[in-house]
């Protein structure tokens, strides 16, 4: 007598259609006779879940047996245990033991359009280049399809032939167990067709390798590890496939004035103690040439002055970044005679730091900190 097929697997008469295909996937791993050669007791399980969810999945069938039970085969409803079952299942059984082509056409899937591979390229370039943009030719060797054969591998004037062993279907069948399995031909791999004669130009690959040269334009403000992608640029497509993409991969040589942090160029200017004391305009080099900066008296080492739209071109169109211009107060070395006798002179009639600052910087710092 046979199980109630709810029973079988192992779920509720309620139970969705997803909780059945999950029922089934469970039991169908489980009892595979692949997994469980020469067992005769789970080949049964498998074959009688197998024919509970050809019934559970179908909503008629399923209305049909939730009325009728068993008896629905005697009134038209459905019968046993059918081979051609498993011709449903590919999306169950597929995943798991490794039948990708089983159950559909492999001619079907080696015949399909592929895309061409995506290509990288490393370019670098000068800091000025990456700022302001540039104009490189660069050359890309790559797989195009062969114009000789038009990319099917075989010589124009033989063509191809039928496969003798699959007759053109791209795979073959045999029987496993109780269900017939289908494999990709191993004759032609899939393709259904033989090359009687290889193509010579491109040795029956359908494609050959060529190097061409592209002008590409690297727009201003590229950083370091920017992407530009060209589309189309890259390897052909198989079987009428679009070709790939090109990423052209951006490295940025360093500058030995310029540093630059986003879009904001930097740079460090050193000053005389006298420039610092008593004030004085300089001459700051940009990247569009020198700039009138202003110095004003009394400035510290490390103070920073801004030089608005000296920087860099951003990528996103928002404007253009600043040049941050970094001082330093230089101590002078091999003082003259003379030099010396001056700064002695300074020194002498300069009031102490700790009086003239009481409660401000460093001395004010130390002075809160140790009373």
């Amino acid at each position: 007598m046979k199980r109630d097929y709810y029973e079988v697997l192992g779920i509720d008469r309620n139970a969705s259609a997803q909780e059945i295909k999950s029922a089934y996937r469970k039991l169908a791993v489980r009892y595979h006779p692949d997994r469980n050669s020469g067992d005769k007791e789970a080949e049964e399980k498998f074959k009688e879940a197998a024919e509970a969810y050809s019934v559970l999945s179908d909503p008629d069938k399923r209305a049909h047996y939730d009325r009728f039970g068993h008896a629905a085969a005697g009134t038209g409803g459905f019968g046993g245990f059918d081979p051609d079952v498993f011709s449903d299942f590919s999306d169950i059984l597929g995943d798991f033991f490794g039948f990708g082509d089983i159950f559909g056409s492999s001619r079907a899937r080696r015949n399909r359009p592929q895309r061409g591979a995506d290509l990288r390229y490393d370019l670098t370039i000068d800091f000025e280049e990456a700022v302001f943009g540039v104009k490189a030719k660069i050359k890309i060797p790559r797989a195009r399809t062969c114009d000789a054969c038009n990319g099917s591998g075989a010589d124009p004037k033989h063509g191809t032939t039928t496969c003798s062993t699959c007759r053109g279907q791209g795979q073959v069948r045999f029987q496993q167990g109780f269900f017939t399995i289908s494999r990709t031909c191993p004759n032609c791999q899939g393709s259904g067709t033989i090359i009687e004669k290889p193509c010579s130009n491109c040795h029956g690959s359908g494609r050959v390798q060529q190097e061409k040269v592209l002008e590409i334009k690297i727009p201003a403000g590229v950083e370091n590890g920017s992407r530009l992608r060209i589309s189309g640029e890259g390897e052909s497509g198989v079987n009428g496939g679009p070709p790939g993409d090109l990423y052209v991969v951006i490295s940025v040589k360093d500058h030995p004035f310029f540093k630059r942090q986003g879009d904001n160029i930097y740079c460090e200017v050193p000053l005389t103690f006298s420039q610092a004391a008593l004030g004085t305009t300089i001459q700051v080099p940009t990247l569009e040439g020198s700039e009138t900066l202003k110095i004003p008296e009394g400035t510290q080492t490390g103070s920073v002055f801004r030089l608005k739209g000296k920087g860099v071109v951003s990528l996103n169109g928002r404007g253009k970044g600043d040049q941050l211009v970094t001082v330093t107060v230089v101590t002078p070395t091999q003082l003259t005679r003379e030099q010396k006798e001056l700064f002695r002179k300074l020194e002498e009639i300069s009031p102490p730091l700790e009086e003239k600052t009481p409660n401000e910087g460093f001395f004010g710092k130390v002075k809160d900190i140790f009373g």
